[in-house]
């Protein structure tokens, strides 16, 4: 089952053996977001295009990494880092984060969208954190409807989407060894899920529990 969506922000010449037990996962992976630069870079990242080739070769996609400051970000910003994500690592999918969950935002979001389909970059996620207005599942794929603490998660999970049918997503971190957010994800009705042992500012630079390499092959 393609169930995990996984963020992960190290560049492949430093944790090549994760990067490796990430392609190894292919048959779990819904997708994976790649972040070079927290966005693509100013220059082409050859380590970063060779793992989002083995990816695509594995059946996985390839999810462009983008900020959008909720909202406050030029358009054309966005989009710039969009097209050279797609040029640089062939992404077939965009990752666009910190992204508004009010309704009065939803105007931008919508222009992006639209761009983004222009573009033919295929899946769209939107990283809310939080559950959003209802309308934003008209424009996405995949919302995210939960990025916190696996303490968090369980003392006080999210509201029980109402909105139009959307598949959602929950990404939890500073999960115990052995913590498996399938389940729980599944009865709190995300169908995508990813859960990391990382804490503090940069969580997302540690595998889903359960994929770590094998000892010894760092």
């Amino acid at each position: 089952m393609k169930d995990l969506l996984v963020p992960y922000y190290e560049h492949p010449a430093v944790r090549p053996a994760e990067w490796d037990a990430l392609v190894a996962a292919a048959p779990r992976l819904y997708g994976v977001v790649l972040n070079p630069a927290s966005g693509p870079g100013e220059h082409p990242d050859a380590g970063f295009a060779a793992v989002a080739g083995r990816l695509r070769a594995a059946d996985v996609r390839v999810l462009g990494y983008v900020d959008t400051a909720y909202a406050r970000r030029p358009l054309a910003d966005v989009l710039g880092e969009l097209a050279r994500h797609r040029d640089w690592f062939g992404t077939d999918g965009v990752f666009l984060d910190q992204v508004a969950a009010t309704e009065g935002e939803f105007g931008y979001y919508r222009r992006l969208a639209t761009a983004v389909r222009g573009l033919g970059r295929g899946t769209l996620v939107l990283n809310h954190g939080t559950v959003p207005h209802p309308s934003y599942a008209r424009i996405a794929d995949v919302l995210v409807t939960f990025e916190g603490t696996w303490a968090t998660y369980r003392r006080k999970p999210p509201p029980r989407w109402t909105g139009a049918d959307a598949v959602l997503c929950h990404l939890v971190h500073a999960a115990p060894a052995g913590v498996d957010a399938a389940a729980p994800a599944r009865e709190r009705g995300a169908a995508l899920h990813c859960a990391v042992p990382g804490t503090g500012d940069h969580p997302w630079g540690t595998l889903p529990n359960g994929l770590a390499p094998a000892p010894g092959t760092r």
